[in-house]
């Protein structure tokens, strides 16, 4: 199983797998195949009318095809595209680490393909036999009496297959999915993405995916189907897979009963158990996760959404021998744990209990490659950067979901309000493309954008606001502009811009005399009252900030592009936003806007809605307001609250803010035992345990603390500023960014905090790049740099503004030391 620090491995292993796919496959060969089956429509779903299915059977499926290689064989290439999810075998052997595969789609526009290079499984001249495996995953979900977030379904499992055998003599071969293929039920007897998995291991048909297995009298012949819909789309829109990333043991085993116990796992992560056990044929193992405790210290699945789901395993039955034990690894379901609940069943009233031989954690999500690194003298800031690290791993899947139990749902806003806290720590550019192509799926007609992508669950009636938010949607535009940033790669604007036209149109339609006023605005703001929609911000004030913001964006694409009359138009039109904006929300005898709240005037500063003249007055409401009441801002107004404060050089309110346990907050959360960041800022048990959404203060961390930012005027690192922050009683500071130009480091340590004492910057530039170095000195006698005197790479330019700023012009490692007045 990989471990999360192999970078190099990861990052290759994708980066190679981009430049050899293809989007134009010839499909004519493969057909989709799966049970014979007939439907009707309903609501935009397939109603399945199979006899088998309403007998239970089909919640998962086997299929397979032997096929004979030839000698001389020089390459064989196997595309699938297995729906819901699949696990693919060759002769009795798993192709390849991946899980979850393919990647979550609308199945109607985008069903992913994967292509797996299996020249070496199929060397040996003679019968070799493909086998698939298919569940449920997010293209069907039923109603049950386990925990459903929703019902909705894309159809019956199915699948396309294609292995092409080329040989060094003579022609090639392909070998498609058709009626030839042979399919059964599988042994996944539950296949439930929010109820959970239940494998049978009697079921299981010993050497069904090997060459020789009788299939002719219990095996069915496949149907040839229509698929769902959607355009069969390789690695170009894929997200890095989903894989075992590292297995811990558990921290500590506290039995209730007979036959249960609790499993500390030490941690809250998203995970799947690697269980074995012994006993007898039909005995059970049910292994219930959760992120919480009842105070009987069975598991409480409030925070997980309250409903019942698990793992089950039923064994085959082997004697009680740990060396003659069942392993079960689940297929198709994870979730986020602290805690697991294993029950252990016998097969019937007064059978002897199985034996849990053992139970590992295993941590899987997206292989996404690992880019940075902090850490800092105050300890609390440490743990809140695991905090929230911990929450963004676990939420890499095929897209960044808001939480990996629950929902399991792709939020929009919180991909781009974390997007440059997400990017500092993974490197998230083809993450995101598929973001930007599920978001694409979405879009409307009318240019409209829901606020999750893919859309599963239609919000509708006295939630129908929750569809449709500006704040959200605009994940759109925001994506792409980011991404241009971090990597300088324009590719996404350019290819989604017609797109983001469309849906800055569809607001222009929204709008009355320019301002938006429709959706959640800033989400989860703190305020009486249980969390959700703004209680502090009108709709109005972050509805149009963004309209704003979009439309800008706009116009930068645009001139970029050499479309002269839409830069104009788009720049025009931001104008007249922006004095819509201040004239209906800007108190000027205040210099407040709207309801004076954290998020109002903090997004009004950041986005550049403020006029010049009132921004500092602007500035110190904030910064009042926060000494009066302390944080406040939500969801989408606090990344912009640290943003205005972190920029008017006010990094000191957000140090106080943080570097506390008793308010609503970071510490909050660690005070109550949380190891995850948790969606509420009070950590209250209603809410998931194990949420991204509030993790922006790790922009500020590398951003402001370390200093590491990327120069505009060459976005991707290529021009690097360095520009660190000296607050609080930190003491030091460092953090690392491998950049797509390589390893950048800012390194800061002083000896005292009362100013008498030297402060040392060091920093580490990477190749083909430049960097401006920003250091405070507006109390320091001299800046002194070793080796800058000697070293015609680095260049002083001026003192200004209270720092003294320096140009390297040339890779290596350079220290800086601050002399104070004497």
């Amino acid at each position: 199983m990989h471990k999360l620090g192999s970078l190099e491995e990861i990052g290759l292993h994708r980066r190679t797998m981009l430049r050899g796919e293809e989007e134009d496959v010839d499909w004519a060969d493969s057909q989709w195949i799966g049970a014979a089956e007939s439907g009707v429509m309903a609501d935009g779903f397939v109603v399945v009318q199979r006899a088998d299915v309403l007998k239970g059977g089909y919640q998962s499926m086997r299929l397979r095809r032997e096929v004979e290689v030839k000698p001389q064989l020089r390459r064989a290439t196997l595309r699938v595209c297995g729906l819901g999810q699949y696990e693919l075998t060759i002769d009795g052997s798993k192709v390849g680490e991946d899980l979850f595969t393919p990647g979550w789609t609308n199945y109607r526009k985008t069903c992913l393909y994967d292509t797996y290079d299996v020249t070496t499984q199929l060397q040996r001249a003679g019968r070799h036999c493909l086998g698939l495996l298919l569940g449920n995953g997010m293209y069907h979900i039923e109603n049950t009496s386990r925990f459903t977030k929703f019902t909705g379904s894309f159809g019956p499992l199915k699948s396309i297959a294609q292995l092409r055998l080329e040989y060094s003599v003579g022609p090639e071969e392909v070998v498609g999915t058709d009626a030839n293929w042979r399919i059964s039920a599988g042994p996944i007897t539950f296949s439930h993405m929010y109820g959970g998995e239940d494998y049978d291991a009697r079921l299981e048909a010993k050497g069904w995916d090997s060459p020789g297995f009788n299939d002719a009298v219990t095996w069915d012949a496949a149907a040839v189907l229509d698929g769902p819909g959607g355009r069969l789309r390789g690695a170009s829109v894929a997200a890095p897979p989903i894989r075992a990333i590292e297995t811990r043991k558990v921290v500590t085993v506290k039995p209730l009963k007979e036959g249960v116990a609790i499993y500390d796992l030490g941690q809250n992560a998203s995970m799947m158990p690697l269980l074995k056990v012994s006993g007898a044929a039909g005995a059970m193992v049910r292994i219930i996760p959760a992120e919480l405790l009842h105070d009987d210290g069975t598991v409480n699945r409030i925070s997980c959404g309250g409903g019942m789901a698990y793992w089950q395993f039923t064994l085959a039955g082997n004697p009680t021998n740990s060396d003659k034990g069942e392993t079960y690894f689940p297929k198709f379901w994870y979730h986020a744990s602290r805690f697991l609940q294993v029950e252990c069943i016998g097969a019937a009233p007064g059978e002897p209990l199985p034996v849990v031989e053992s139970l590992d954690n295993v941590i899987v999500h997206s292989i996404s490659e690992p880019v940075g690194e902090f850490a800092c003298s105050n300890d609390l800031f440490n743990k809140i950067y695991k905090l929230i690290h911990w929450a963004q791993r676990s939420n890499m899947a095929s897209y960044m979901t808001d939480c990996p139990h629950r929902e399991r749902l792709g939020w929009l806003e919180q991909t781009h309000l974390n997007g440059p806290a997400l990017r500092y720590n993974f490197r998230l550019d083809q993450l995101f493309t598929k973001t930007m192509n599920d978001m694409a799926d979405t879009q409307w007609e009318d240019g409209m954008l829901t606020t999750t992508a893919p859309e599963y669950m239609i919000f509708s009636g006295w939630y129908s606001e929750y569809r449709n938010s500006p704040e959200w949607s605009s994940a759109f535009l925001q994506i792409p502009w980011q991404q241009y940033e971090f990597t300088g790669d324009f590719e996404l604007l350019r290819i989604y811009y017609d797109n983001m036209v469309r849906y800055v149109g569809y607001l222009s339609s929204r709008a009355e005399d320019y301002i938006v006023s429709f959706g959640l605005s800033d989400w989860y703001d703190i305020a009486p009252g249980q969390p959700g929609p703004s209680k502090l911000t009108p709709k109005g004030v972050t509805g149009t900030a963004f309209y704003y913001q979009d439309t800008l964006i706009l116009a930068k694409v645009a001139k970029m592009l050499d479309r002269s009359d839409d830069a104009a138009r788009f720049l025009q039109q931001a104008e007249l936003i922006r004095g819509a904006f201040n004239a209906k929300y800007f108190n000027a005898d205040t210099h407040q806007y709207a309801t004076g709240s954290q998020c109002a005037n903090a997004i009004a500063l950041v986005m550049d809605l403020v006029d010049p003249a009132h921004r500092a007055a602007v500035l110190q409401n904030i910064v009042a307001d926060v000494e009066e009441k302390g944080l406040t801002a939500g969801d989408v107004g606090f990344r912009y609250l640290l943003r205005a404060l972190a920029d008017g050089n006010r990094s000191d309110v957000i140090y106080q803010m943080n570097n506390q346990s008793d308010k609503p907050g970071y510490g909050m959360m660690l005070a109550k035992g949380a190891t995850a960041l948790t969606e509420a800022w009070d950590a209250e048990p209603g809410s998931s345990h194990n949420h991204f959404m509030l993790g922006q203060i790790s922009e500020w961390f590398f951003h402001d603390l370390a200093g590491i930012q990327s120069d505009p005027d060459g976005p991707g690192f290529r021009k690097i500023i360095l520009k660190p922050t000296i607050v609080g009683d930190l003491t030091w500071v460092k953090a690392s960014y491998i950049s797509a130009h390589g390893k950048i480091v800012s390194e800061w340590k002083r000896t005292s905090v009362d100013g008498n004492g030297e402060t040392t910057f060091t920093a580490t530039i990477p190749a083909n790049t430049t960097a401006t170095v920003l250091l405070p000195t507006s109390a320091l006698n001299s800046v002194v740099t070793q080796p800058a005197l000697s070293n015609c790479s680095i260049k002083f330019v001026k003192a200004e503004g209270g720092y003294t700023i320096y140009e390297i012009t040339a890779a290596g490692t350079f220290s800086f030391t601050l002399v104070p007045n004497t």
